[in-house]
């Protein structure tokens, strides 16, 4: 089994004593706390480990750097305890702020310069002081982002794109409520986020460019395992921590692709590393049927690591990721493993620049076919068939959904509902009819309802059928 370890960006505060028993337990969560305490008290904060140890809620002393440095030392601690119960990453993937905790449990960094950089991010967006706010809406990212362009203000932006029917705008307070207001026009479910600091915006350039004047640079090591950044679209290189995170700060987190990007690749299992299944809700509305585990949500959180050991165990290696651990420079190798480091870069997300959309209600997604382009990445020519049979429209169908939706063809079951199964919201699914009937040449097939209410590649593939067949004997 492949497992990709997944870590939460700034999510609620952890529960007193969430890390009683991983401390107790394991000498490197021992270790790892121990050293995010001491770079605390250099920074003139207070010790992060002990509300987390002992079962002690007192909040008193709460302020965002302490919370974001509690959120860093639930992450790296689950990641160690995985670890030591034999449960390694194929990658590990951050959201938002996460991305450094990912760094930090990779190797890339060491824990207190990780901890010293979250806290010279908090202070300068403190410093900003923006009057920003951040909305999660229950609609894909192009129905965000057109929700946000209604504003045509260059701070209201599509910040996150999480999961096929759950985005984050963030913006201006004033128009994130107008924003609110306007979803619940149109029945769209929305949820303002309680954090201490909106980013992924433009607002946040001159924070961006205060971090990177002010922070201290940070050694930056070759690392244990693979970090991929879903707001860059790609592994983490050489890149410069500082600029990382200051780079973070304005860019679209595209989380819902990179995740599917890792599926497409061979990962099968993603593990939270946090108290609760935040990120892997994501994964979940992406993935049908994926597997996800969230120890500390569990009554017994090792033995729910344990058990994952064992499905690994049994799964065996996986020849997809057969290297890796990269070999410092320097370093003698004492397996057969390449010298140089060996890094296996996840592609690009192709998710384009959004093509203009007309606002639209849900309720009426064939009026909004004439306002949709196909995005630019999915236009990746598929021939037309010569045949008339199922079996080999079928999988051109197959082809060109799994371009389109960056899934592995094969994956792509000719019953499996394309809105309740796969997550094709009703707006895609506009724009993949359309790219249907024109690759037949059957104009009528872009207007047929019926293929959107109920729609599976098998009514689809029959239908083209049908309708190539009737052409033909005209």
């Amino acid at each position: 089994m492949d497992s990709v370890f997944v870590m939460p960006g700034t999510v609620a505060a952890p529960r007193g004593g969430i890390l009683r028993d991983p401390h107790n337990r394991y000498e490197t969560v021992r270790e790892a706390l121990s050293r995010i305490d001491k770079a605390a008290r250099d920074m003139g904060l207070p010790n992060i480990s002990d509300r987390l140890i002992e079962h002690n809620d007192t909040s008193d002393r709460r302020g965002p750097e302490v919370q974001y440095l509690e959120i860093f030392a639930v992450s790296i601690a689950t990641h160690h305890m995985l670890v030591a119960e034999g449960v390694e990453p194929v990658a590990i993937v951050g959201q938002s702020i996460g991305e450094l905790w990912a760094l930090a449990a990779a190797g890339h960094l060491s824990v207190e310069d990780a901890a010293r950089l979250a806290v010279a991010r908090s202070e300068v967006l403190t410093r900003q002081s923006w009057d920003g706010k951040m909305l999660a809406v229950g609609v894909d990212g192009r129905r965000a982002e057109s929700l946000a362009g209604l504003m045509d203000h260059p701070n209201l932006v599509l910040a996150c794109e999480n999961a096929p029917r759950q985005s984050v705008i963030s913006g201006p307070r004033q128009l994130i409520e107008q924003v609110e207001r306007v979803a619940d026009t149109f029945g769209w479910p929305s949820l303002p986020l309680d954090v201490p600091h909106p980013t992924h915006t433009p607002a946040m350039a001159q924070a961006a460019r205060d971090l990177r004047a002010t922070a201290p640079r940070v050694p930056y090591g070759t690392g244990r395992w693979r970090v991929c950044s879903p707001w860059m679209g790609r592994d983490v290189g050489d890149d410069d921590p500082v600029d990382l995170v200051a780079g973070a700060l304005t860019a679209r987190v595209r989380m819902l692709h990179t995740i599917r990007e890792l599926h497409a690749a061979g990962a099968d299992a993603f593990v939270e590393c946090g108290e609760w299944a935040v990120v892997t809700k994501f994964v979940e509305a992406s993935i049908p049927g994926v597997r996800c585990v969230v120890p500390l949500s569990e009554s017994d959180p090792v033995e729910a690591v344990r058990a994952l050991a064992a499905e690994s165990a049994d799964a065996g290696p996986s020849s997809r990721y057969a290297v890796r651990v990269p070999v410092p420079a320097g370093a003698v190798a004492t397996a057969p493993v390449a010298a140089a480091p060996t890094r296996v870069t996840v592609p690009a997300p192709t998710a384009p620049a959004p093509a203009p959309v007309s606002y639209v209600a849900p309720a009426t997604p064939a009026r909004a076919a004439p306002a949709v382009e196909a995005p630019a990445a999915a236009s990746a020519s598929v021939s037309v068939s010569d045949g008339l049979d199922y079996a080999s429209v079928l999988a051109e169908l197959q082809t060109l959904y799994g371009d389109f939706l960056g899934y592995p063809p094969d994956l792509l079951g000719e019953d499996d509902g394309l809105e309740s199964e796969l997550g094709v919201e009703s707006l895609k699914q506009v724009v993949l009819l359309g790219r249907v009937s024109d690759q037949f040449d059957l104009p009528d097939l872009r207007s047929n309802s019926s293929l959107l209410s109920v729609g599976t590649l098998r009514r689809i593939a029959e239908s083209v059928v049908a309708g190539r067949a009737e052409a033909a004997g005209r």
